[in-house]
């Protein structure tokens, strides 16, 4: 039985873990969270993803916890609204349409919950050093044992450190767009039912969409910028930006910037994407943002993570060979990857058209791997 160690218990990690303990692998995970984290933005399934996970059996669940959004509206800064429609939503778009909008953390616990009992999953911990074999990679963590794997995913998103320590520094690979956005659970105090609301100023976003049967809501700040020297592992540091940024910026911000310090799922991060030329090297792999972080402006980045742990296990699965397997896991995914990623750059500062996701979420054949269903 060969062992696979996957970085990262988000969205690629638990699906990759999930068809690899299928096919016969010994499949640890090792997260720096607590446990599957928490929070986050909606996000959407669609195309070949949705075929991802009906093969894994939760495509009814995925579609019970669905966002549902019935429409979004825009208001001034005295909360007078500008526009309304229900046709679509910022953070989903066709309103009806046949892709899928689910809460991250609400897809990730999904994702987690049929690999318990398959997979070994190491939370509160993280990966410091790799060191790449004939026979294995030694891997160093900041708190258990050292070991030896035959097979090292990063499955750990934007600021992946499996990528740091086998392919470079980030700042080799990640190309910013201008835009940083922080989410954040909140109280539906604005009584939201299905709804998104946006204020918009000329360089600044604030919007609230309710969340959970609106139980809750996710807040949303975002803003245009060039480079800004933040640390990303200091969310005080981030939360004093936004308070900056945002100061006085009307609507209901100034309640969202006190609500924000308290939020226990605050997150914050730039618009980027990951360009490599290659995801793999030696018995290290990169799957999902680690690899080909589409941003959330693609509106693609879950389905690519879906799809491309379903092909890497795929190409794992058919061969003893990992060179094999990576060679073909990169010469089919790629050009998926490069459809999904223009989605964010071919039209700066407007959002991909419903008929140009629908082309690039379906632009690659899973047929291949029917017999992994």
């Amino acid at each position: 039985m060969r062992s696979v160690l996957i970085s990262g218990a988000s969205v690629a990690g638990p699906t990759l873990a999930y068809w690899l303990a299928r096919h016969g692998f010994a499949v640890t995970v090792v997260e720096r969270a607590p446990g599957p984290r928490p929070g986050g933005q909606a996000i959407d399934i669609r195309g070949a993803a949705l075929a991802v996970v009906e093969r894994m059996g939760v495509l009814d669940q995925v579609s019970a916890a669905a966002t549902r959004m019935r429409g979004m509206s825009f208001v001034d800064a005295a909360g007078a609204e500008l526009m309304s429609t229900t046709e679509e939503t910022m953070t989903g778009g066709l309103v009806g349409g046949p892709d899928i909008e689910i809460l991250r953390d609400d897809l990730t616990e999904i994702l987690y919950r049929p690999t318990v009992d398959d997979v070994d999953y190491h939370f509160d911990d993280s990966i410091t050093a790799l060191t790449d074999g004939p026979d294995g990679v030694r891997v160093e963590f900041e708190r258990g044992a050292p070991e030896t794997f035959d097979i090292v995913v990063g499955a750990d998103g934007l600021h992946s450190r499996v990528r740091s320590l086998v392919f470079g520094e980030e700042a080799g690979f990640r190309r910013d767009l201008g835009v940083y956005v922080a989410v954040f659970t909140t109280d539906n105090h604005l009584g939201l039912d299905h709804w998104q609301t946006f204020h918009q100023t000329e360089n600044n976003m604030v919007g609230v969409y309710s969340a959970r049967d609106n139980t809750e809501a996710r807040a949303m700040l975002g803003f245009e910028s060039g480079p800004i020297d933040i640390d990303y592992r200091d969310p005080d540091a981030q939360r004093r930006l936004l308070a900056d940024r945002f100061a006085g910026v009307g609507w209901e911000t100034p309640a969202l910037l006190k609500a924000m310090w308290s939020a226990p799922d605050f997150y914050f991060d730039s618009m980027s994407q990951i360009i490599m030329d290659g995801w793999t090297r030696g018995r290290v792999a990169l799957v999902g943002d680690a690899g080909y972080c589409g941003s959330p402006m693609s509106g693609q980045g879950t389905s690519m993570a879906l799809v491309g742990a379903y092909v890497l296990a795929g190409e794992l699965s058919r061969t003893g060979d990992h060179a094999t397997a990576f060679a073909e896991y990169e010469r089919k995914l790629r050009p998926f990857v490069l459809k999904n990623q223009r989605l964010a750059t071919d039209t700066p500062g407007e959002r991909p058209s419903f008929e140009a996701l629908q082309a690039a979420a379906t632009g690659i054949s899973l047929e291949d791997y029917a017999a992994g269903r």
